[in-house]
């Protein structure tokens, strides 16, 4: 399974529903606080373009937002 990132704040919603999904699903993720950790906020800011949460890395893509139709089809979930 490729590497999971997600970028996230403590209050996000989307967030929290993008982490309990990976739960669900057994996906083992690596979480960065981009509220706290201003290097992960801009390395966020350069792979993505955007400033909103949560951005989630998949190996090499980029989903920007709670997508559960692109996640599932790059982690092969059914």
């Amino acid at each position: 399974m490729p590497k999971v990132i997600i970028y996230s704040t403590p209050y996000c919603v989307y967030c929290k529903a993008a982490k309990e999904f990976f739960v669900e699903h057994g996906v083992e993720y690596e979480e960065k606080d981009v509220a706290k950790d201003e290097e992960a906020r801009e390395r966020m800011i350069h792979k993505s373009g955007q400033l909103g949460v949560p951005v989630i890395e998949v190996g090499d893509e980029v989903v920007v937002g709670f997508d559960k139709k692109k996640l599932s089809t790059l982690l092969g979930i059914r």
